[in-house]
């Protein structure tokens, strides 16, 4: 009895320790004491759940899941139910911490309040904001503002992820949270400017809040600012300015936010800025994406999204292998997605294996029927890259929902002239036009009221026409014409055009049909010709009619005297002109060319004494020579002779040639005297 009581006396001793360690915050101290009771009574409930809630307290979220585990009789489903759905929730078992909360037996506040979260981590978007309205509606205490802030978050990602318009939640905008949550909704709905805007206003409410605390520094004002300037980077991004955002993201990147979530984000932005340029940085930059928890930070979208960033830049680094298993991964946990399909054939265009990249995506649209037309485009893409122009068309064609597009008719017809197809052409045009009809015939049987024919088809049968008289078809021409001035007789261009056509054809019916052509007093314009020289675009205007000066009237004056008096301007004549003789009617004519040209004259051939330097000797007196025979050394060339080529090239520059016949005398006149030199010089 008396050991009994002992052991009362110290748990009761140890329990006054738990409670003040717990008010105090000292947990660690606490789970000490805890430990010391248990060990006095091992199933104490109490004490049981005092420990889980010390571990908790300190982060030990997989111990304290443990002592829930191995203690289930003791610890019951309704007793610690908040405290195992919690530490799940922070291990990351969200679809267990989901089934703990839906089997406790009864729904506590804090249980409601974990159950929201669960739902956003699920993002399960639309049982969360019911569950978050509910909470609103029927709590009133300190955590409101929490409340609201999550709330808006809620309406946000579903703005953001599932393209649902947001609805006005009345909340007012007091904190950076609340404002910050608004601007990503915004983006959601593409209004940049308005989130840019709603951004700002974040950054200003933040700095206020966080200023009035003088424990905080400047850099935990930048750290807290930080997922506010990476959206803003990213609305720019957006917006097409890619330098600012690029700027904008490494000034984050150097602040090492602690949040990997956010730095996995703004380096899967910079490697879309990058591309196929700058593969060294993103190559860095992905690593940021591959951090610890990443997983349990980002979207099921935004973390696909960077799996497809990384097969991208592994087929930009030529790393073919590690390309495939990416996409090939992609592909196998959303099949329906075409993205890995549509890198796998990137990649293997890159290695000239354009036949298995059209079979893939053939194969894909086959299986995938809902998606074939953004598929079969890619195939028209590749077979034109091929130069098969005719099987390009045959696959567009074959896209049942666009067949009848303007721009698919615009392109097919484009394609088909080109490989001079005009047959098909014409049938391009006469499908699209026989569908727009019958989709106005249902209109029309659907309404039980007359419609007028759509822009879109009335325009098709005058592109017809135009392509038709461009290419020699002047009757199925006339045929789209007559259709059209039928829908508007009231169109003077298309009665012209239809008048122009029948003239190659059928005069007569042209000289019918240009009865209903509008007169000419009705077709005049009244236009007011002075209004219109001085318009602002007018090329010339008319000067003004003003006074004149008496100076300007007379130099104005002058200057119309000079322009009448103005004569041609008599050419010069020679020095020597004589005008008593009858000039050479032959002048003009090249010297050679002249009647009266002998030649030059073939007289005596005098010998160029007294010509070039002193003592020089001509070229034949040197031939005479017969000391001089071909087995002779050749001689160096003088110094400073012009003669001399450097010995590394053989080629002579153009203004330094000269002819052979030159060169060679010049040669032997050197040898020459060389050979002289040998007498005693």
């Amino acid at each position: 009895k008396m050991a009994a009581a002992a052991g009362a006396a110290a748990a009761a001793g140890l329990w006054s320790e738990v409670n003040r360690c717990g008010q105090n915050g000292d947990f660690a101290r606490a789970l000490k004491s805890v430990n010391k009771i248990l060990q006095i009574s091992k199933d104490d409930v109490t004490a049981l759940q005092c420990k889980v809630v010390c571990l908790i307290q300190n982060g030990n979220f997989k111990e304290a899941l443990g002592i829930i585990n191995t203690h289930t009789k003791v610890l019951t489903s309704d007793i610690i139910a908040f405290e195992k759905a919690y530490c799940e929730y922070r291990l990351n078992r969200i679809e267990s911490a989901l089934k703990t909360i839906q089997g406790a037996s009864q729904q506590t506040d804090k249980l409601k309040e974990l159950y929201g979260q669960v739902l956003y981590r699920l993002e399960r978007y639309d049982d969360c904001l019911a569950a978050y309205r509910d909470l609103i509606r029927n709590s009133q205490d300190e955590y409101e503002e929490e409340r609201k802030t999550n709330l808006s978050a809620v309406v946000a990602a579903q703005s953001t992820w599932e393209n649902v318009v947001p609805e006005d939640l009345g909340l007012r905008e007091a904190t950076y949270e609340l404002c910050y949550n608004s601007a990503c909704a915004l983006i959601g709905q593409g209004k940049l400017s308005e989130a840019m805007k709603k951004l700002q206003k974040a950054e200003e409410l933040c700095r206020q809040s966080l200023s009035e605390d003088s424990d905080v520094t400047e850099e935990d004002i930048e750290a807290e600012l930080a997922i506010i300037h990476g959206q803003m980077a990213y609305i720019m991004q957006l917006q097409g300015r890619t330098e600012d955002a690029l700027q904008l993201y490494n000034q984050i990147i150097k602040l090492k936010p602690t949040d990997v979530g956010l730095l996995a984000v703004i380096a899967n932005n910079i490697i879309t800025i990058n591309k196929d340029q700058n593969v060294f940085d993103s190559k860095k930059k992905v690593k940021l994406t591959n951090a610890e928890g990443v997983e349990h930070k980002l979207s099921k979208k935004q973390l696909q999204a960077i799996e497809f960033n990384k097969a991208l830049l592994a087929m930009y680094t030529n790393q073919a292998d590690q390309c495939r298993k990416l996409s090939a991964s992609l592909q196998s946990q959303s099949p329906e997605h075409l993205l890995p399909v549509l890198i796998q054939a990137a990649q293997l265009c890159r290695e000239k294996q354009h036949a298995k990249a059209v079979a893939l995506l053939q194969d894909f649209a086959d299986q995938h029927p809902a998606n074939a037309a953004e598929i079969k485009l890619t195939m028209a893409q590749l077979k034109i890259a091929q130069g098969s122009v005719t099987k390009a068309c045959m696959i567009l064609r074959s896209i049942e929902e666009l067949q009848h597009k303007p721009g698919m008719v615009s392109a097919l017809v484009t394609m088909y002239s080109h490989e001079e197809d005009i047959d098909s052409a014409i049938e391009v045009f006469t499908q699209a036009i026989q569908w727009y009809q019958q989709f106005q015939a249902r209109i029309n049987y659907s309404c039980c009221v007359f419609q007028p024919k759509s822009p879109v088809h009335l325009s098709l049968i005058r592109e017809a026409a135009n392509f038709k008289l461009k290419h020699g078809r002047k009757k199925e021409a006339i045929s789209d014409l007559e259709e059209l001035w039928k829908q508007n007789p009231k169109d003077v261009h298309t009665l012209a055009q239809l008048i122009s056509a029948y003239s190659l054809v059928d005069p007569e019916k042209a000289k019918v049909l240009s009865k209903h052509l509008p007169s000419s007093d009705t077709m005049s314009l009244k236009v007011d010709v002075d209004a219109l020289e001085n318009s602002h675009g007018a090329t010339y205007v008319r000067k003004k009619a003003g006074k004149l000066t008496g100076d300007n009237q007379q130099k104005e004056q002058g200057q119309g005297e000079v322009k009448k008096k103005k004569k041609k301007k008599k050419g010069k004549l020679p020095k020597n002109y004589d005008p008593k003789v009858t000039p050479d009617p032959e002048r003009w004519l090249p010297m050679r060319e002249r009647s009266y040209y002998r030649g030059r004259k073939k007289g005596k051939k005098k010998e160029q004494v007294g010509k070039g330097t002193q003592g020089s000797t001509t070229a034949g007196s040197s031939e005479l020579d017969a000391s001089r025979t071909a087995s002779s050394p050749p001689t160096s060339p003088r110094p400073g002779s012009t003669a001399a080529v450097s010995a590394t090239s053989n080629v002579i520059p153009p203004r330094h040639q000269k002819p052979a016949g030159a060169a060679a005398t010049k040669k032997k006149q050197q040898q020459k005297k060389k050979k002289g030199a040998k007498g005693g010089w």
